[in-house]
């Protein structure tokens, strides 16, 4: 994939890289996703938050392209009509974020992970993804959390379309992993053969994200 322009420094990049070298939010519990929805140190909202690095990138239907690449056997490039070409994809998921707040029942259209994969049919040694964003984020993630049942990239939330400042056009959706790992603006997905760590993984936070095991740090 090609170098993205460093994401900016900010007020809450700052906050976020304190609290990652504090540890904060973290309570101990014990809790395991079928026996509890809420995961230890959430707190419910009715609202959704706006959380980005300062950068909103303003990217058109027309300008947007989603390059997939890396250890695959048909590494492609989508315009937005063959990206809504495919088969799309109607989930209902909760939202974790790592600052505490978590969010029930968000309804998301798009197209599921395990569709794109399909299409580009992963080589043998693919075992991490590296997602790339138009506001020069990235982060890691495993391949087998990438392709998970729920796992998708979405367009519409709530029956509209996804806005701007949540990740609009496309943003993916890993709902059982901390919202930080789920890219906003998604231009890129490369897979590879060893982790590589993203943005705020270099930064303190855990290279996984796994909100019930509080993997919220590294």
């Amino acid at each position: 994939m090609d170098d993205e322009t460093p994401p900016p420094d900010s007020k809450l990049t700052r906050s976020k890289q304190r609290w990652a070298s504090e540890h904060k939010f973290i309570t101990g519990a014990v809790a395991r996703p079928r026996e509890q929805r809420l995961p230890p140190g959430q707190h419910l909202v009715r609202d959704w938050p706006v959380l980005d690095l300062g950068r909103q990138p303003d990217v058109s239907h027309e300008r947007w392209r989603l390059k997939i690449g890396g250890m695959v056997a048909a590494p492609v490039t989508l315009d937005w009509a063959a990206f809504m070409a495919l088969p799309q994809t109607q989930m209902r998921s909760d939202i974790h974020c790592v600052t505490t707040w978590s969010r029930y029942d968000n309804d998301w259209t798009g197209v599921a992970t395990r569709d794109l994969l399909d299409l580009v049919q992963p080589r043998d040694e693919a075992a991490f993804v590296l997602l790339h964003g138009y506001d020069g984020y990235t982060t890691n993630v495993p391949l087998a959390d990438f392709a998970a049942p729920e796992a998708l990239l979405a367009h519409g939330w709530q029956g509209q379309p996804l806005t701007r400042e949540h990740g609009g056009p496309v943003r993916l959706v890993i709902p059982h992993l901390y919202f930080w790992k789920s890219a906003k603006w998604v231009s890129g997905i490369e897979l590879l053969g060893a982790d590589k760590l993203g943005f705020w993984e270099v930064n303190g936070y855990h290279k996984r994200g796994d909100p019930w095991a509080e993997e919220r740090y590294s």
